[in-house]
């Protein structure tokens, strides 16, 4: 017989909670009855008319505003078996059947059909995921398959009230590819629509490879299901005690931490998004930043120094080898006017090289220091000039731009030892 995983409820609930959704103190699991290869004993355990939760709402970047995507309900179910196509679009189809996680208990989470672009569903995705990291309920991790997605689409000539006839699209494992099945869909569906046909209700597969979706099985209409409740289970009750017990354990939500972030530490908005993109990465920048002398400038190289870099490797942010503590270090140095701007971008770079954090690199390297000795700099500055006096000349013309060529001949010089700001001040007094 089915036994209710307490675990799973009290998940479930935070993840409406984190929703803003309006839980239901009772609600009751039902069968839904169908034949299909993945559910041997032909019904799952779901809710239908009684779930969980109802009315939630996701926001989304549009423009210089935000967009209120609404949640229709959040339901508690058991996961199906999963099938695994194989030459679905040829010749030679298989099908094999994996039944490991069957009975494993999930959340459905069903959006109103309010998104409007393969964009939207692209960055409802983005912010659904960001939030449900946050709250701890799931890794969301689409290629071991704790977030998955099913897409709905459908097309309407403009100016029609009436949504079209939906096809869903199945078993896509990234968000990438839902947006590219997305665009796909339309297109198809728009061709139907205007060469005079009908769109037919059924459940479509993506090919990656080919970057089109498949017809794979006729879709039924929920009262086909043959809903009734499910005679093993008796109503759930989460009373006010118990949602108020699972409250306590809400974190601050993304959206939140980014409006405090910019507030308490003077940062950008953009800053803010890329440091709290996960919820380990902003508790540790803000951990770093309680102690950095300048958490801006921490936050500045963030994202000016770490991103590009794991981007060119394609890593996460948060495997990257100099941690919110090195980055923190490094600003503290670069603050005091211990190192340069051109010899933190060196040693950042050895970092990423040796896969090691900064401040080892750092001691590795002999803790280099910028130098601060005004007569070896006006010496090489002495040198400089008298090699490019046409240079000089422009300078004196009213051409100050030049000063840039100089400076960046005086840093390769001293092995971009020198300390900036004497470079410039010793420059101009000398080319003036």
């Amino acid at each position: 017989m089915p036994v209710l995983n307490r675990k799973a409820v009290e998940f479930a609930t935070l993840a409406a909670m984190a929703l803003r959704c309006r839980i239901h103190e009772k609600s009751v699991f039902a069968r839904k009855n169908y034949f299909y290869p993945d559910l041997p004993k032909g019904y799952q355990i779901s809710q239908y008319d009684k779930p969980l939760a109802e009315g939630g709402v996701i926001e989304i970047p549009s423009g210089v505003d935000k967009k209120r995507i609404g949640i229709t309900r959040i339901h508690l179910e058991e996961d199906a078996g999963k099938s695994l196509h194989e030459g679905f679009a040829g010749s030679d189809e298989s099908t094999a059947i994996d039944l490991n996680r069957s009975g494993v208990p999930l959340i459905e989470i069903v959006s109103e059909p309010e998104i409007a672009s393969a964009q939207e569903a692209f960055d409802y995705l983005t912010s659904l995921k960001e939030i449900i990291l946050y709250t701890g309920v799931s890794d969301c991790n689409m290629e071991e398959g704790s977030l998955r997605c099913d897409a709905n689409v459908s097309v309407r000539p403009r100016g029609q009230r009436e949504f079209g006839v939906k096809a869903e699209i199945k078993n896509v494992n990234s968000f990438r590819f839902i947006r590219e099945a997305i665009e796909y869909e339309i297109e198809r569906q728009i061709e139907v629509v205007e060469s005079g046909e009908k769109v037919v209700q059924e459940t479509r597969l993506y090919n990656s490879t080919e970057r089109r979706t498949y017809s794979m099985r006729s879709k039924e209409q929920a009262h086909d299901y043959r809903y009734f409740p499910d005679p093993d289970l008796p109503t759930l009750v989460v009373d006010a005690k118990w949602q108020e017990a699972i409250r306590q354990r809400l974190p601050e939500l993304p959206e939140a931490r980014r409006e405090r972030m910019v507030r308490e530490y003077g940062i950008t908005a953009k800053d803010a998004g890329v440091l709290t993109s996960s919820r380990l990465f902003a508790d540790q920048f803000e951990a770093a930043a309680k102690v950095a002398k300048n958490p801006k400038r921490v936050a500045n190289l963030v994202q000016s120094e770490i991103t590009g870099r794991l981007k060119e490797r394609g890593i996460e942010l948060e495997r990257s080898p100099i941690s919110m503590k090195g980055v923190a270090f490094s600003a503290d140095l670069v603050e005091q006017g211990v190192i340069s701007g051109k010899m933190l971008k060196d040693l950042y770079d050895l970092s990423f090289e040796r896969g090691k954090d900064f401040p080892e690199v750092y001691e590795e390297e002999g803790r280099p220091q910028q130098s601060n000795d005004t007569s070896g700099l006006e010496k090489i500055v002495d040198e400089l000039m008298a090699a490019n006096p046409k240079q000089v000349e422009q300078y004196r013309a009213g051409k100050k731009t030049v000063i840039g060529f100089f400076v960046g001949q005086v840093m390769k010089a001293s092995k971009g030892q020198a300390n900036p700001q004497m470079v410039n001040e010793v420059l101009a007094r000398k080319l003036d």
